[in-house]
């Protein structure tokens, strides 16, 4: 009895200190599972399953709209947007490109990949309305993607030959990133690269191993983010063994070129996205996965859960002390507290 008593006060001791930490309010409750969103004129913008493409206020939850892009019960797990228009594309074939009007919301089909091996994992802009959306190879190893300047979808990009085995994850569509003119592509599977690129004409390429956890088609590298040119954070794991948290972090100081694994063993397993913390300088850093959320504030050498809140899968800072996430059948607001 009195380990019981002892059991369940640790519980209440450890809820009251996640409670301490994080506070959470609900803006959306839906029949959906979301992996990627926007923020954009006070609202979050968001894509998922049976064709959804909505928003919902951050100061108003009663503020929504929801609509559906096709009859089609197509999944989107990309959304990406430039100064006038929002984009998506959907996972499987066909993959229709479709173009939404950001002032009234009308949409259009830009274009439609009709390749059977079309699966596109993610999808983004930079501030100079340049883009790029991302699929997995085709058998040979060639890749099957996008880039867009101003809107306008371009020329395939020659990208890097994949290895056999080597895709990327449509976990939470942040498996890209970009700043001061360039990008990174994170893969996994058989193999866990990055694909690195600069904004030129013709686009360069540089590719670079990682020490990241690999070899099976459930492993890799699911998310990225860069505070700067030069320091990045990768995190994902196994998502068939979520559980397991071995060389599922990893750092670069130099740009992409090398990484160094993080608290492998000491974090609390398989993450779908990774985001800095705005004006930390890189310090502060959010990730989250389907079993809880972690912080860590010393650029990702230690990590602390500090909620258990499960099923969600992206997410994104409103400002330096709010984020918005998203996932299974929901979209929340959470407020960090003044001593995280």
């Amino acid at each position: 009895m009195k380990k019981a008593f002892g059991f369940l006060l640790f519980l209440f001791c450890l809820n009251f200190s996640f409670a301490q930490k994080v506070e959470f309010q609900t803006l959306l409750k839906d029949n959906i599972s979301i992996r990627a969103l926007q923020i954009y004129d006070g609202k979050v913008w968001y894509t998922g399953t049976d064709s959804k493409f909505g928003y919902v206020s951050l100061k108003d939850s009663a503020d929504k709209k929801q609509m559906k892009l096709s009859d089609e019960k197509l999944e989107f797990r990309t959304l990406a947007q430039d100064r006038k228009y929002f984009y998506t594309i959907n996972i499987l074939s066909p993959a229709y490109l479709f173009k939404i009007n950001k002032k009234n919301l009308n949409f259009s089909i830009q274009k439609t990949d009709t390749k059977k091996t079309a699966f596109f994992d993610a999808f983004i802009f930079d501030k100079f309305d340049r883009g790029i959306a991302v699929s997995d190879p085709n058998k040979a190893g060639n890749a099957n993607s996008l880039i867009f300047y101003s809107g306008r979808p371009g020329d395939k990009l020659g990208f890097p030959k994949y290895f056999p085995g080597e895709a990327h994850f449509a976990a939470s569509n942040t498996n890209i990133a970009t700043k001061e003119g360039k990008g990174w592509i994170a893969t996994g599977g058989m193999k866990a690269r990055i694909f690195k690129f600069s904004w030129s004409d013709p686009f360069t390429w540089e590719t670079f191993d990682t020490p990241f956890i690999q070899g099976t088609a459930s492993t890799g590298i699911y998310s990225i983010d860069f505070y700067d040119k030069n320091f990045g954070i990768a995190v994902g794991g196994d998502y068939t063994k979520q559980a397991e948290n071995i060389d599922n972090i990893a750092t670069t100081n130099d740009g992409g070129k090398t990484w160094e694994i993080q608290a492998s063993g000491n974090n609390g397993g398989y993450k779908t996205c990774v985001k800095f913390r705005p004006k930390s300088k890189g310090k502060d850093i959010i990730a989250v996965g389907d079993q809880n959320i972690e912080f860590s504030s010393d650029y990702g050498k230690t990590w602390k859960t500090i909620s258990e809140e499960k099923g969600l899968y992206v997410c994104d800072w409103i400002d330096e002390n709010t984020l918005v996430f998203a996932g299974k059948n929901r979209i929340i607001k959470m407020k960090l507290s003044d001593d995280l």
